[in-house]
């Protein structure tokens, strides 16, 4: 009896990992750019959130929707922030992409690998940029909205982050009907945040990493990455 084939995923973070930046600020300026330029004068506020989050009083994801409220607005119809974001994509797909990633999806894409970008990031604006680049799927941030269609300045949920983006991951795979034995899976990640996801992979890539992902990786033998 022949044994069926695994299915192979090829799960990526973002920022750092796929673009060469992280994306949540040059997404922040684009939106008050170009929707509502008279916010940026609001900005030197933003060290306000940086310090109190540095304090530990607030979270990750506490400093995201401050310095959203700030730049974009506490509750924003759907269809402003529409207009924006696929030129958004556009900025980042064409200059903060290592070329490398695309070679490598590509190559993945060859060997049937299906191609999920699990990040901390915003589904907001991270579903035009991996459909730009090739993926298939993506877990990640979600804002609230309310009845009335607006956008709202609040992380519905858990912020897609250290062993909660795990959580997600493993849930998305059971709605999808994917048994953990019955796939391969490949993690790439530049964080240490994302220790959880990559040791649940069976090949963990540290990508561009940070120094402690180094050495995690140095202790774990998984494979570096390196395309700056």
């Amino acid at each position: 009896m022949t044994t069926p084939a695994k299915t192979l995923l090829a799960i990526y973070d973002m920022d750092k990992t796929v673009t060469r930046r992280a994306t949540y600020n040059g997404f922040l300026l684009h939106m008050a750019l170009n929707k509502s330029p008279w916010r940026l004068v609001l900005a030197p506020l933003l060290p306000l959130g940086l310090a109190l989050y540095a304090l530990k009083i607030w979270n990750r994801a506490r400093l995201k929707q401050f310095a959203q409220m700030l730049l974009i607005g506490h509750r924003v119809p759907v269809e402003k922030f529409a207009r924006y974001l696929e030129s958004h994509a556009d900025l980042v797909v064409g200059r903060n992409v290592y070329p490398q990633l695309r070679e490598r999806v590509a190559a993945e894409k060859a060997a049937g690998y299906r191609h999920i970008m699990a990040t901390a990031s915003y589904r907001l604006y991270v579903d035009a940029i991996a459909h730009r680049l090739g993926f298939d799927d993506v877990i990640a941030t979600n804002l609230a909205t309310n009845s009335s269609g607006h956008v709202l300045a609040r992380i519905d949920g858990h912020n897609c982050y250290d062993a909660a983006k795990l959580d997600r991951v493993k849930a998305w795979m059971q709605t999808q009907g994917i048994k953990r034995e019955d796939c391969h899976i490949r993690a790439y990640s530049d964080h240490v945040s994302d220790a959880p996801l990559l040791s649940f992979a069976d090949e963990p890539f540290a990508t561009n990493p940070h120094g402690p992902l180094t050495k995690m990786a140095e202790a774990n033998g998984w494979t570096i990455l390196d395309w700056r």
